[in-house]
């Protein structure tokens, strides 16, 4: 989402480090340009001009002047903000005695009903919750119907009584039920409307009269930028709301909003959308998004999605034969399989510092093709092949070519990048020249 803000940001202080000591001047330069980054990002007028300020105020003073680099400071000053601007973290409320109630609400189309259930599944996961959704959304035509399949998909129950009783009603019952069935939260999809609309509106504070939310929870879409940013103000006026949840963030948006709402409606933002899969849903983490912004990665959210993904015992394994340089075509096959779980190749080099603008030279599909023709290639092989390589002659590659539609080419360059990778691996772990150079990547993580 802030591919755009990310590159202009770190074009500014490249600017910066090339200059060592900095001026009043240097300074004041630098964030005139961090200005109309973030303005062109869609962040909110007045917010990029508090943000601004306490940022030089702290950059031209001596936390900077005395420092040896700088410039290393002036980024440091403008992440610490920039995790100010995007407030302390904020989770669910739960306690109490169940049912726990989460409403859910927003506009038409901001992805209310598929974030009911990705947020169901996150709670059964997380916190061991038990679950009921309840489709509460009787005006969008098979809102209910796309809930009971969400819901069936991942084994969550879904309370539902058609489209002819009042919504207040059938939450009304649902808590009736949850309370019956042993249900610990209850989660609520309710159908989008327009702020504007003083008659639909009148109709969520009944709900939320009946039911009494431990959570009202705003679902904006974070491609609608600035009208986001209004459209929680007044949902905050009529509901209270008590936390945003924004989705669609991984796709082509200025990502501005994400910055803005917490400082213009001072409702905490919880999770972040980033994908259409049920388990692309996460919780929101200032610093992590504000590194992000930066191009500084997120390996704590990497490792978290590979935890969630992999499997780890056959990663422990097949770590073993990798680190040996014993690992086999099956192996690779198998990881290569890990890895495509956790999501496009392209977002998860967004989270490795550094790797920002490697992700943004490859573009998803072209990365997913490649992950296929490989895949191709290694199941057109025989178990035989896979583990012993070394047996694949001139007519063994063009059946492999054959069965996979590619051409020996394709196989040819797959088996030098593999033995390239055992011979690097095997110098890694012999201690030889490899490993120093493993050593220098992995002290830009540090």
């Amino acid at each position: 989402m802030f591919e755009n803000l990310t590159e202009k940001l770190q074009s500014i202080f490249e600017g910066l480090a090339r200059r060592g000591k900095l001026t009043e001047g240097d300074v004041d330069a630098a964030l005139r340009e961090v200005r109309l980054a973030l303005l062109e990002a869609d962040v909110n007028y007045k917010v990029v001009k508090e943000f601004l300020a306490r940022v030089r105020e702290r950059a031209v003073g001596a936390e900077v002047t005395r420092s040896l680099t700088p410039a290393q400071q002036v980024i440091k000053i403008v992440h610490q903000e920039l995790i100010e601007v995007l407030g302390p973290p904020s989770r669910l409320d739960l306690s109490g005695p169940p049912p726990r109630v989460v409403m859910l609400v927003g506009l038409q189309g901001s992805g209310k009903t598929t974030t009911a259930a990705k947020l169901a599944l996150l709670l059964r996961r997380e916190s061991r919750q038990v679950p009921l959704l309840v489709a509460a959304d009787t005006y969008r035509p098979a809102a209910i119907t796309q809930l009971e399949v969400l819901g069936r998909q991942l084994d969550i129950p879904v309370f539902s009584e058609g489209d002819r009783v009042p919504p207040p009603e059938i939450c009304r019952h649902a808590l009736q039920h949850a309370a019956k069935g042993g249900h610990t939260v209850v989660i609520l999809d309710t159908a989008g409307r327009l702020h504007i609309d003083d008659e639909m509106m009148a109709e969520l504070e009944k709900v939320k009269a009946v039911t009494r939310p431990a959570e009202v929870l705003l679902v904006a879409d974070a491609m609608t930028g600035q009208d986001a940013v209004r459209v929680a103000d007044e949902f905050n006026r009529r509901v209270g709301l008590t936390g945003l949840i924004l989705t669609k963030v991984d796709g082509d948006a200025r990502g501005g909003a994400a910055i803005s709402m917490r400082s213009v409606t001072g409702v905490p933002i919880k999770f972040l959308g980033v994908g259409e899969k049920v388990d692309a849903l996460e919780p929101f983490h200032p610093d992590r998004l504000a590194s992000r912004i930066l191009g500084m990665g997120d390996i704590l959210s990497l490792i978290e999605r590979a935890e969630q993904a992999m499997d780890q015992e056959r990663a422990r394994a097949v770590g073993q034969k990798l680190m040996k340089g014993e690992f086999d075509l099956e192996d690779f096959l198998a990881q290569l399989q890990e890895v495509k779980k956790m999501g496009p190749l392209s977002d998860l080099l967004n989270l490795i510092p550094g790797m920002s603008r490697v992700a943004k030279d490859l573009a998803p599909e072209v990365t997913d093709a490649q992950f296929k023709r490989i895949e191709a290639i290694i199941n057109s092989m025989t178990i035989e092949e896979r583990r012993n390589p070394r047996i694949l002659n001139a007519s063994r590659k063009r059946r492999i070519a054959r069965g996979s539609g590619t051409t020996v080419q394709d196989v040819n360059q797959l088996l030098a990048e593999f033995r390239q990778m055992q011979r690097m691996m095997k110098q890694i772990s012999s201690g030889g020249r490899g490993r120093r150079g493993f050593g220098d990547l992995m002290s830009l993580f540090r």
